[in-house]
């Protein structure tokens, strides 16, 4: 890959301007330029799992911004490295190269105890899975409570209970759910004691990482509007993992879309779906379900196949084939697809 990927992919989303040690991005909004602060910069990621041979790069030099008050998607198949990504920015997996910068401070590797605390209270992650990810032997309330322990230490028990009760009612359940264990709530209802547990400690921003492929659909519906209720009325600020482009069209401002390791597409989400450009973002697309079934007996599956690309004579390169809407992609592929749509 370039050396400026990371440059590149940073312009996708207009050119930054340094501001002290935070980056404000200019961005045209209803006709005019407004501020935006860039809260979390990705710049060549890398995230290796295994040493010598056996080493496998599940990460290759990812780069992306997120602004604040915005819910970045990122969307891949199951084993593309979207969620490794987000465990890495929780410092959760050591990464192999590559920074991460949380309000212009590096947050990935060895780090001062302050700067860890700072990021233990302000970056939160609601897991995939609502049922492993809880302590089926601990009680709601000390599922929920046990961070303010760490951020909160000068809470006394009753004004932890207090906040437990708030976060359980945020969330929209009882409060005397907080004397009950996991196993007794559906899978819905331990997603909401998930997302009250990442909360409480009122962080300014949340990594979700599928937090609804474990539910039934109709708990889905509640559970995307519960976040963006909670987003509008906190200002929090997401990174929301999944592999339906459906969803992310519903929650997300901007998609980034991610192939075994490497981030492929990037655009607004609206852009992305009506214009998809790069072939696997349009096999994820023709694999969404369609509500008429005429129309689903007429769709034509596409199928990616990564042979496809002949990147022997030119290494593929950040290119902005659409106003903010890059693809990586080579000059000759850029000009077949652009031919084609």
């Amino acid at each position: 890959m370039p050396e400026n990927r990371d440059v590149r992919v940073c312009e996708a989303a207009n050119t930054p301007v340094e501001c002290s040690s935070e980056k404000t991005v200019l961005r045209q909004q209803d006709g005019e330029a407004s501020p935006r602060q860039v809260l979390l910069e990705v710049k060549d990621l890398e995230v290796t799992y295994g040493s010598g041979r056996k080493a496998f790069k599940a990460v290759n030099r990812a780069n992306f911004e997120i602004y604040k008050g915005e819910t970045f998607g990122l969307v891949g198949e199951s084993g593309s490295g979207k969620t490794t990504i987000g465990r890495a920015i929780m410092r959760i997996l050591p990464t192999s190269g590559g920074e991460i910068l949380y309000k212009g401070q590096k947050i990935n590797g060895k780090i001062s105890r302050q700067l860890d605390q700072q990021v233990i209270k302000e970056i939160q992650m609601i897991f995939q899975d609502p049922q492993s990810s809880l302590n089926e032997r601990a009680k709601v309330s000390y599922i929920v409570g046990e961070g303010l322990q760490n951020v909160r230490p000068d809470l006394t028990a009753a004004q932890r209970e207090e906040k437990v009760r708030q976060a359980l009612l945020d969330v929209g359940l009882l409060p005397e759910f907080a004397s009950r264990f996991p196993h007794e709530f559906s899978g819905g209802q331990r997603q909401r004691i998930g997302i009250a547990r990442a909360l409480i400690v009122e962080p300014e921003f949340i990594i979700a990482d599928e937090p609804i492929s474990a539910l039934d659909m109709s708990i889905r519906a509640q559970v995307l509007n519960l976040l963006r209720h909670l987003q509008k009325e906190r200002g929090i600020t997401y990174l929301f993992i999944a592999h339906d482009l459906s969803v992310m069209r519903y929650i997300s401002d901007r998609i980034a879309v991610i192939h075994k390791g490497d981030i492929v597409e990037l655009a607004d989400a609206e852009e992305l779906v009506t214009h998809a450009i790069h072939p696997y973002t349009r096999s994820l697309l023709s694999a969404i379900p369609m509500p008429n079934p005429r129309l689903e007996r007429k769709k034509k599956l596409l199928v990616y196949d990564p042979a496809m690309h002949d990147y022997t004579q030119e290494a593929p390169q950040w290119r902005e084939l659409r106003p903010s809407h890059w693809v990586l992609c080579s000059e000759q592929e850029a000009k077949d697809w652009l031919s084609e749509m």
